[in-house]
């Protein structure tokens, strides 16, 4: 048998065939050119336009209010002002807000990602009528703003008595429809040799789930965790529409108060900001704490075999 025809390459400029094809060196001009335009402009402008706002805040809380409202433009504070903390954390009772905020996150925050692992499972594993209706119906919660449900939750949870309450706070957010359909799409990829030899050695729905499902799917769980636990924490119309006590109010609304406690706006700036940022600095944390999770929790899936 005779060996097959070599094939002409024609990459080369003019069609030349056989000729190597011609590629940009990679320290070239053009290169060094599509590299900045294309990766770096854009990188430092979204970083600027997320972290700009941050920076001004925290140095905002260190200056007085002369160096804040002012003409002459002052990035910098000439001495920190730790004042405006001593006022954000005396003036209102935050040690109560940030107790209210603690409660409400981390209670809606367990059930919300339970929940979520639960039917999750269910839509993936188990078998029951209706299960992709459900499942687009879960879709469609997701498309909705949950604006449009503030004035049927406030006539059902003040009708339960639920006004000036924890409960009243957490219970209407209770579903996720993101957490469901994000660990639905993980569990799908889950090999199904590990379930069946689970199942064969006798462990039910719950023994699988518990054993082999949740164990194996940490990185996307712990995703959903995180993105649930910023979500309560700085949520702020619920909290507010519910609420009109101190006694339960959460940090964020909790804020309005400090606004409303100043009788000159050009004094109040400062002590904002400073609530501000002692709002802001348990959700760094947590997101410090698991943010190796996320890109894992994300990505797992998105390449099947």
């Amino acid at each position: 048998m005779s060996a097959p025809a070599p094939v002409a390459v024609t990459d080369a400029p003019g069609g030349a065939p056989g000729a190597a094809p011609v590629r940009d060196r990679a320290f070239s001009k053009a290169n060094l050119v599509k590299t900045i335009a294309g990766g770096y402009v854009p990188l430092v402008l979204a970083t600027l336009v997320v972290f700009l706002p941050l920076a001004w805040m925290v140095l905002s809380s260190f200056k007085t209010p002369g160096e804040i409202v002012t003409t002459d433009l002052k990035i910098f504070p000439e001495q920190p002002y730790t004042q405006n903390y001593v006022d954000a954390t005396t003036t209102v009772p935050f040690g109560r807000f940030f107790l209210n905020s603690t409660i409400v996150t981390f209670v809606g925050s367990a059930i919300k990602v339970a929940l979520a692992i639960l039917t999750a499972y269910a839509l993936v594993f188990v078998r029951f009528p209706f299960k992709n209706v459900i499942f687009v119906l879960i879709l469609v919660a997701l498309m909705v703003p949950s604006q449009v449900a503030i004035l049927p939750n406030f006539v059902l949870i003040a009708g339960m008595g639920g006004k000036n309450t924890l409960w009243g706070i957490i219970l209407p957010g209770l579903g996720t429809a993101f957490g469901t359909f994000l660990l639905r799409q993980h569990f799908m990829t889950l090999p199904g040799s590990l379930l069946e030899a689970a199942e064969l050695d006798g462990a039910g729905h719950w023994g699988r789930l518990w054993r082999i499902v949740v164990p194996v799917s940490l990185p996307a769980i712990a995703t959903v965790a995180l993105v649930t636990i910023v979500s309560e924490w700085n949520d702020y119309i619920w909290p507010l529409i519910i609420t009109d006590r101190p006694e339960t109010m959460t940090l964020p609304v909790g804020l309005t108060l400090l606004q409303n406690s100043e009788g000159n706006v050009g004094n109040g700036w400062g002590i904002l900001m400073a609530g501000a940022v002692l709002v802001i600095v348990p959700v760094l944390v947590v997101f410090a704490m698991l943010q190796r999770y996320i890109v894992a929790g994300l990505t797992q899936g998105s390449v099947s075999n």
